[in-house]
This record gives structure tokens, C-alpha cells and sequence, in this order.
């Protein structure tokens, strides 16, 4: 054993660890909401309105915080999506940049919101299968 680290050290060290280990997913693995818009777009402008002043107040935009990024510019970085978006504005879900599923086009506030309930509770479940969450632009 290393001289410089004690026994209460390295026993603090695993149960850490331990705790890590035993997190909610939630906590292991941050979830964003990503919305590709660009401007002029319509349906983003809509989703703007009816959702996005209440998004961040909301436990989806708790678990999913909303991330915004220009459908014309160059992906960043640290996003891995499955596919190219097409459509504005089109929101994926993503678990640490990497996408997990996504809603193409706004359909309107009601079926929204129980696209994403159903996104988010397959992302905490793993139950995720491409394409489960997905619609098409209105």
C-alpha cells in the first residue's frame, strides 16, 4: 500500500466509489433536451411561445435542461446525434452528448409533452429503441 494513503483513506475511496456506483442514472449520466432551430422557422417560433417560457420551470426541463443549437451551423463538438437534423425544429434527447431519441417537428403543447414523458421514462428505464419517439414535421 502506498505510504501517503492511509486506511481511512482508501476505505473513504471505495465507499465513494460505492456510492457512485448505486446513483440514480439520473445523477451518473446528465440528460439534455438539444432543440435544432434556425431562424424564420415557424413551428420553432410556436414551440417558442407555448412551451419555451416554461420548459426550464418543469421536471422534464429539470431532468432534460433545454440546449439550443442553429440547424445551419456545425454540430459541436460534443454531440454524437444518430442522423443529421432535418426538420425545425426537431429535439433530441440526449445522455452525455450522445442521442438517445428525438421528436421531429413541434406537433403542438399536448402531444409535446407526452412525447417527452415518453422519451425521458425510457431514458431512466433503458428501454430506449431507435425511432420509438419520433414524428414527423406538421
Amino acid at each position: 500500500m502506498n505510504p501517503s494513503i492511509g486506511p481511512l483513506m482508501l476505505r473513504a475511496l471505495i465507499l465513494s466509489l460505492g456510492l457512485w456506483a448505486s446513483a440514480p442514472a439520473s445523477v451518473q449520466a446528465a440528460l439534455e433536451l438539444v432543440m435544432v432551430e434556425e431562424a424564420g422557422c415557424v413551428w420553432c417560433a410556436r414551440w417558442n411561445a407555448d412551451i419555451g417560457p416554461i420548459y426550464p420551470k418543469t421536471e422534464e426541463g429539470e431532468a432534460a435542461p433545454l440546449r439550443r443549437i442553429d440547424l445551419r451551423e456545425d454540430l459541436p463538438e460534443d454531440l454524437e446525434l444518430a442522423r443529421p437534423a432535418v426538420f425545425t425544429p426537431t429535439f433530441v434527447l440526449v445522455q452525455d452528448g450522445v442521442e438517445l431519441s428525438r421528436i421531429e417537428g413541434y406537433p403542438g403543447e399536448d402531444f409535446f409533452w407526452g412525447l417527452l414523458g415518453r422519451m425521458l421514462e425510457q431514458a431512466e428505464g433503458g428501454t430506449y429503441s431507435e425511432g420509438d419517439a419520433e414524428v414527423t414535421q406538421p
